[in-house]
């Protein structure tokens, strides 16, 4: 249960860990969010590199509300990941937490900046701080110990947890879609993996994310976030499954100003 309260929750780390780059088609994963939840296989990305980048808009400090608003077993009653029918407590129910972005130097790849980025700093997500707080609203403060971000890879994050528990997650593709000035979609695959019970549990994840600019100051920015689970290759359901996720899940975010900014 606990497993998998943890691989739920921190499929919202999705905006905390993205990078602006690897555009997509036009209109494929804006195609893909109105096709919920006629999801067959993980979307098209590219290999995820580098830190994360935001658009300018994103700058400062938020509280962010999170709700889950449906969750779909594609496969049930023949397939049905261990704590989905336990998650349905969780729908409608908000959950709030803080969340800052800030600028620094991009990183420089050879003599290059990053591609299609020529700025003097870009804005990223404080990522230890917004998922460190992310993930004490969900499973408590007393439950989460700290965050960890590997120093050779913005892509790779280990969360301590109470117990020598610890939850790896490592992203392994990306893909963008901006639609007009004030909206852009985003796409991330990634690994997830649980150590410290009594075998690792192991799986993949895939966030479709569109982020759209307000007009208004409360909240500022609004989102629709769909969440797949797919089994890994270890799962002994894992052929039965094929291509297919075996849980859904979907969000609506909500970013406000901090007070505290």
């Amino acid at each position: 249960m606990l497993i998998m309260k943890l691989i739920w929750s921190f499929c919202l780390i999705i905006f905390c860990l993205l990078e602006w780059s690897g555009t997509a088609i036009a209109g494929e994963l804006a195609e893909r969010l109105a096709n919920f939840p006629q999801w067959e296989q993980l979307t098209s990305v590219q290999r995820a590199e580098g830190d994360l980048v935001y658009p300018d808009w994103f700058a400062g400090s938020w509280e962010v509300t999170s709700t889950l608003v449906d969750l779909v077993a594609p496969l049930a009653p023949d397939i049905v990941t261990p704590g989905f029918e336990s998650n349905r407590q969780q729908l409608n129910q908000p959950v709030s937490f803080l969340v800052r972005f800030i600028q620094k130097k991009p990183p420089i790849t050879g003599l290059k900046l990053i591609p299609k980025i020529d700025k003097s700093s870009i804005l990223v997500a404080d990522r230890v701080f917004n998922s460190l707080n992310l993930a004490r609203a969900y499973l408590g403060d007393e439950a989460v110990l700290s965050i960890k971000l590997d120093p050779d890879s913005p892509n790779r994050q280990i969360t301590l947890l109470r117990g020598e528990r610890q939850l790896v997650s490592i992203i392994t593709g990306r893909a963008t879609e901006t639609t007009s000035n004030n909206t852009f979609i985003t796409s991330e695959v990634f690994q997830q993996l649980f150590k410290g019970a009594s075998r690792p549990y192991l799986n993949a994840v895939e966030s479709t994310t569109a982020y759209h600019k307000l007009s208004t100051s409360n909240p500022a920015i609004e989102a629709d976030q769909v969440t797949a689970v797919y089994l890994s290759p270890q799962d002994p359901d894992y052929f039965d499954a094929a291509s297919r996720p075996v849980a859904l899940y979907r969000y609506r975010l909500e970013f406000s100003p901090s007070p505290k900014d």
